[in-house]
This record gives C-alpha cells, structure tokens and sequence, in this order.
C-alpha cells in the first residue's frame, strides 16, 4: 500500500520539492519496508543510494547522456564500437523523417525509454504519433523520477541510431556487465525484449556460470547460450570501467561485431528487490564505498 501511494505521488509531481536524502530515505522503506542504512550501508541497494547522495563525480553527467557517451567510448575503446548515428535533434519537430532510412531508432540522451520509438518499417509509423511521444520524453526530468543525479544536468536531445539485430535476426540481446573498481563480477542478459512476452534476465559470474536470484525480472525458462564474443565483451566493459566504484556497462553482439550500448550507474535506481536477499548483501560487499565524499 505505502508502495502504490508514493508512487502515485511521486508520478504527479508531488514530492519533487524534498531533499534528496528526504525522498531517497522515503522511496527506500516504500519500497522494501524498512529503513535506509546510510551511516553503515551494507546491502547493493542501500549502498546505489549512498552513492547517489556521495559520489558526485562530474564526468558521471557525460557518461550517462547517450550522445555525449559517444566521444567516452571512442576515446576508450574505439569508434567501432558505437551504433551508427543518424542524427541529433533539440526538438521533435525538426526531425526530418524523409531523410531518416526505412529502419531507426529514435530516443532521448538524457532518460530511460520514454519517447523511444523503434520503428522497423517507416511506411507504417504514425509520426504525429511519435513526435508527441519524443515531446513527452524531452519535457521529463528523469533526475527527479529517483534522484540519480548525473541526469540533472543533461542537455536533452533527441539522436537517432541505425536499427540492428542480432544473430537471430530478430530481437537485440543485453549483455549487461557490471563492474566494481574496474573488474567484471557478474553479467546479466535481457531477452525478449522486443516481443510480446515480459523481459527475462538470466545472471551469470564473471566465467559465465549461472547465478540463482531473481532480480526485476524473471529467469528465462531455458538460458541462454554464452556469446561469442562474451570475452571480448567483458575486456571492452572493463576498460570502460576503469576507475569507477561501479557501474553497468552494456554491450549488443550482432553478425558486424559488438557495440556498445549505455553506461548506468545505479540499475533498477536501487529500488528492485533482489531474491533472495542474500545476494543483496553477496552483490554489496563487491562494492566497495569511497572513502571520501563528493557531494
């Protein structure tokens, strides 16, 4: 119940006037039903809240704005490995859909889904349709949804990237790596994402051996096979990650080669359960807090 009720306050808008620290505090007994440990944080959840609150590092803005993140992996890694872009806009309307391909997606630099339009086949789009969609996504401030700060300061745009598959032809696969001070420690892998049936993770260790929690979403029935490229995958996501408390960093494998996908600093915004809870803590104690504060 409390749950539903600070959810529907905070999707009208009426806690964006507390504190950070005030409303983090709230959404964590909304969400778990006990109290937020900042003084001694143990749990992975508890401690993506400290470092909201703690761990301010400017770059952080840079790598999580979608456009921007393009000359931090070039700079990294290589040009290679980003999606080819298409465009970059600061107002739906000025998309020029004429001059876009049959295939694209569009999506804000600056949130998580909102206004994303994947359109497969440009004879069919409603584009009215989605240009009040990008006008939604453009207008949210995704920083006050959970306060995670390095949103705040994104210089919203809209790009828009070459469509891709995946070896099946069909849907793209997440492979998500997370790393904690430079070091892979545990993948996940999103599947199902683009068709009718609800978003599966699977979890595996840093050797690709199945790990047995469920977090945000379900396990698929029949897991899925070790990438191909999952070595190279998992070197690329470490230099990436290099100097870094932790962060997530994802990747798509297609017949082209692998690219790269985003950079998260706190997945599920800290707030997804993950059972059972002992792995909470398991994932926790590879996160190892600052010693200083950069608030």
């Amino acid at each position: 119940m409390y749950t539903r009720i600070f959810d529907a306050l905070n999707y009208r808008k009426m806690l964006n006037w507390l504190p950070d620290k005030v409303f983090l505090e709230a959404a964590f007994r909304a969400r778990f039903g006990r109290k937020l440990n900042l003084n001694n944080p143990e749990t992975f959840n508890e401690k993506l809240q400290w470092l909201k609150l703690y761990n301010r590092k400017p770059e952080y803005t840079k790598m999580v704005d979608k456009y921007l993140v393009r000359d931090y992996v070039k700079e990294k890694i290589g040009e290679e490995y980003l999606i080819p872009l298409l465009g970059v806009w600061d107002d739906p309307e000025k998309i020029d859909f004429d001059e876009l391909p049959m295939q694209f997606v569009l999506k804000c630099n600056h949130n998580s889904g909102l206004g994303m339009c994947i359109c497969k086949d440009k004879n069919s789009l409603d584009i009215n349709k989605v240009k009040e969609e990008l006008k939604k996504g453009i207008n949210q401030n995704y920083y006050l949804t959970s306060r995670e700060w390095p949103y705040k300061d994104v210089p919203r745009r809209i790009i828009a990237e070459k469509y891709m598959v995946d070896e099946s032809g069909y849907e793209l696969k997440d492979y998500k790596f997370y790393c904690f001070d430079g070091k892979v420690k545990l993948v996940m892998i999103n599947s199902d994402r683009m068709s009718s049936e609800k978003t599966k993770a699977n979890y595996f260790d840093e050797n690709y051996q199945p790990l047995d929690f469920v977090w945000g979403y379900e396990n698929a029935e029949i897991p899925p096979q070790k990438p191909e490229k999952f070595e190279e995958m998992k070197y690329l996501a470490e230099k990436l990650s290099e100097g870094i408390t932790h962060v997530r960093i994802d990747f798509y494998q297609t017949p082209s080669g692998i690219y790269f996908g985003e950079i998260t600093f706190f997945d599920g915004s800290g707030f997804d359960a993950i059972e059972p809870i002992e792995w909470d803590y398991k994932i926790g104690s590879w996160l190892k807090l600052p010693m200083e504060k950069v608030k």
